[in-house]
């Protein structure tokens, strides 16, 4: 097994050097497979992350999930890995985190039921056990909500036959590609 450090390291590298083509039309695949979830579902509140860097644009998904009604909750992160739910209300009223983050300016918490939760990573696995950036904050949070729909979404190469795990890893409901 590919230690974190340097699967982490690897699939950063090959997200990084994707093809903007390729890269906008898997983006746009992703964000229709999670809009027919939602629509599915009927889901009410959904927690995502807002893109930085190389990670899957789900902008215009969070554009059309505020432009119908359903509550956005987006992560601040904070420290001893610990994150604060923010509701967002608009893309453009945005301020700066940690780790290169952003989070809604309004600081309006919420601590309410969530029903999906949009999950980034640098590698997934084929039980659904995702590696992420190291910090922990996903795990954390995810093991204080047991009932919520766990959805991590990635590219092709991302998908890896056995992600290291540790004891407080979270295992996801489903992993789109």
């Amino acid at each position: 097994m590919i230690e974190k450090k340097e699967l982490r390291k690897t699939m950063l590298a090959l997200r990084d050097a994707m093809v903007s083509d390729e890269k906008e039309k898997i983006d746009s695949d992703i964000c229709a497979q999670i809009e027919r979830i939602i629509t599915n579902k009927q889901l009410k509140v959904v927690h995502t992350y807002l893109p930085m860097g190389s990670e899957i644009n789900i902008t215009p998904l969070i554009e059309k999930m505020l432009a119908s009604g359903i509550t956005v909750v987006t992560p601040k992160a904070l420290k001893q890995r610990k994150l604060q739910n923010l509701v967002l209300r608009s893309l453009s009223e945005l301020e700066d985190g940690i780790y290169g983050t952003q989070h809604p300016a309004s600081g309006i918490e919420y601590t309410g039921k969530i029903d999906l939760f949009i999950i980034p990573g640098l590698a997934f696995d084929q039980e659904n056990y995702r590696l992420g950036y190291g910090s922990g904050y996903y795990d954390t949070f995810l093991a204080t909500q047991p009932d919520a729909y766990k959805l991590g979404i990635c590219y092709p190469f991302q998908l890896v036959e056995k992600v290291p795990t540790e004891e407080h890893d979270i295992q996801l409901n489903e992993v789109l590609i």
